[in-house]
């Protein structure tokens, strides 16, 4: 058996050196475990189309043991100047995403170590936000009216980026397992995320679609056979 801090040691200097997977494409089928808190973990994803949005559904299945006051990052949008969507959990439990600028929180069943499935809606013609957790929704909030998502930019996930690919901290690492992530350019209805969440076939993702998704890995996650 590998000693954890020798391969924490080694993935550390590979990563001051810049040294990444190579691209991948496909991840049907697959599950990305972030196994422990770094400042160097994470997985860039490449969107299938430019991420000018008006609106957008992102979905994901997610499930961690981080408990207690620990804030930690879900997905993250950076473009060089601003933090255009970040997706959090917050030190009390809450769920918020921030559009650049101060963020909206929403009070919702508690992550834990079985598997939730979540997805965020946001539309800017009406500011209209809210969660879906396990096909249900929760209450909508005006957010960010009028707003678009500027193209551009760095997705990634387990990290959040301060700056342009830069300032990692391992105290907002994510830490579980990520599967079945998705986005759409526009809202999804509630037939089609209820279907989603019980694993019928839906209209694929036109910015990701989990079985075609290009990613490139860095550091310790791990793709593993989602049994």
């Amino acid at each position: 058996m590998i000693n954890k801090n020798i391969a924490v040691g080694v993935i550390v200097l590979l990563g001051l050196v810049g040294v990444y997977s190579t691209d991948e494409d496909g991840l049907g089928g697959k599950v990305l475990v972030f196994p422990y808190e770094t400042n160097f973990s994470f997985v860039k994803l490449i969107p299938d189309k430019a991420m000018s949005l008006q609106a957008f559904t992102l979905c994901m299945r997610v499930a961690t043991e981080l408990e207690g006051e620990r804030q930690f990052i879900l997905f993250a949008y950076r473009t060089p100047e601003y933090d255009e969507l970040n997706v959090w959990r917050e030190k009390d439990g809450s769920l918020s995403f921030d559009l650049r600028g101060d963020g909206v929180s929403f009070r919702l069943p508690l992550l834990s170590t079985f598997r939730t499935s979540l997805c965020l809606t946001w539309e800017s013609q009406t500011g209209l936000a809210a969660f879906w957790v396990d096909g249900r929704r929760s209450t909508y909030q005006v957010y960010k009216r009028g707003h678009t998502i500027r193209p551009e930019g760095t997705i990634l996930l387990g990290q959040d980026a301060d700056e342009h690919l830069g300032g990692l901290e391992s105290v907002q690492s994510f830490v579980g397992e990520i599967t079945d992530l998705h986005m759409w350019d526009y809202v999804l209805t509630r037939s089609q995320i209820q279907a989603l969440h019980y694993g019928h076939k839906i209209s694929r993702g036109n910015v990701f679609d989990w079985a075609t998704i290009q990613y490139q890995l860095n550091g310790t996650v791990l793709v593993v056979d989602d049994d």
